[in-house]
């Protein structure tokens, strides 16, 4: 099983390269808003838990979300694998997926991080807040916290990854299409094996 985490920046061109890997490798998108709001549409008792947090104002537990990744996971046993969207975005989060893979027998095959300079995020993002009506794809203050966000959570899952040799950054500009074979040449160096994921799994249980 191919399991991608695919990071990168608000504008660096993840959601067209995620649809895209997608695509060519037969996965199934995880995005961890889309599981909270289908759970919370379905009435599970996750997503009540979650709907009440949320009604709170309180963040959704990293248990409750990994609840409901082990959900889709369980709903998907046929899958090629799945891409990883949102998810994770501290340490404890990614000990704790791969905790909940190696219970399925399987694991994270690589991480991916779409570089590309705060500049050139900002005038995308800008430019893109012109069609998206998106408030915060309007605004310039907005859009460099957000990205500062993000290089603050990515810094330490990145170094997780990396001392798994999982790793990989790649410049987020360019070409779309010449972006997409950069990742799956990465992604092809990290197709499993059956030996290999039961290696993994037995390395995370240990």
């Amino acid at each position: 099983m191919l399991n991608l985490v695919l990071f990168g920046p608000p504008g660096a061109g993840k959601g067209t390269q995620s649809q895209k890997l997608i695509a060519h490798y037969n996965l199934v998108h995880l995005s961890t808003g889309d599981l909270l709001r289908a759970q919370i549409a379905q009435g599970t008792v996750l997503g009540l838990q979650a709907k009440k947090l949320m009604d709170e104002g309180l963040l959704v537990p990293d248990e409750v979300v990994i609840g409901m990744i082990d959900s889709a996971l369980k709903e998907n046993v046929q899958s090629d694998g799945f891409i990883f969207d949102g998810f994770p975005r501290t340490v404890p989060q990614a000990e704790s997926l791969d905790a909940l893979l190696a219970q399925h027998n399987t694991n994270v095959s690589c991480m991916v991080a779409l570089e590309v300079d705060e500049q050139e995020l900002v005038k995308r993002l800008l430019e893109r807040g012109k069609t998206s009506g998106r408030p915060d794809d309007q605004n310039e203050e907005k859009i460099r916290k957000r990205v500062q966000v993000y290089n603050t959570e990515t810094a330490q899952v990145a170094g997780y990854y990396a001392s798994q040799h999982k790793f990989h950054a790649l410049n987020g500009i360019g070409a779309i299409e010449d972006i997409f074979q950069q990742i799956c040449a990465v992604v092809d160096q990290h197709q499993p094996t059956s030996e290999g994921s039961q290696q993994a799994t037995d390395e995370v249980k240990a």
